[in-house]
């Protein structure tokens, strides 16, 4: 499989859940910007999107959206343990906050990295983050992670969007919980191998 990938963005979830199942995959960097490939090419024949993650099959075939290759990737390795298991209501759990990721929060750090917004619009974007953060912090001040004592893909995809929060000049001093949450998951062993191979740590 390829994995195709800007360092940093919503990519690093599947990166993360891949390095985690021991799969083997490889790597391709995208240009978000001008979607040049790093091997030649432009992303958009791979994805018309223009958008990553994008994970393309052994077969050819090309998934995309971050929750779907989540989910795909642990329904590839189920001994990793990444997703309780298709039609039981704990698979349905992780699916429902894997939806609460991508609509509460991913499409809400937007404006923090859009091109042109002035400060006053960033802090507007980031006010508008707080209820939602607010909300995953009461959530994580009683358990280790999203459903319970158990890591799998939905943590995944929440500690990748909360790395956001560095990148775009904020800090989640308000809420301890997350800071210890996202302490927590960036210490795993698979996360660190993914995050130095995008070269974020």
């Amino acid at each position: 499989m390829k994995l195709y990938v800007s360092p940093g963005a919503c990519s690093l979830a599947p990166h993360i859940a891949l390095t985690i199942a021991g799969l083997p995959f490889s790597v391709e960097r995208v240009s978000l910007k001008s979607k040049a490939m790093a091997g030649g090419g432009d992303f958009r024949e791979v994805n018309d999107k223009g958008s990553v993650p994008a994970l393309q099959l052994s077969d050819g075939k090309v998934l995309t959206e971050a929750a779907v290759l989540l989910q795909y990737i642990a329904d590839q390795a189920p001994d990793a343990g990444l997703a309780p298991a298709h039609g039981s209501f704990e698979r349905y759990q992780v699916m429902e906050w894997l939806n609460y990721v991508a609509t509460e929060l991913h499409k809400r750090y937007s404006p923090l990295f859009t091109p042109g917004v002035d400060e006053e619009g960033r802090q507007a974007a980031w006010t508008a983050l707080a209820r939602p953060l607010g909300y995953l912090a009461g959530k994580l001040e009683s358990q280790p992670y999203l459903t319970g004592d158990t890591f799998n893909i939905a943590d995944i995809y929440l500690f990748t969007v909360l790395n956001w929060t560095g990148f775009a000049g904020f800090k989640l001093d308000a809420w301890p919980a997350l800071q210890a949450y996202h302490a927590r998951v960036a210490a795993i062993p698979a996360v660190q191998d993914a995050l130095r191979a995008e070269g974020l740590a």
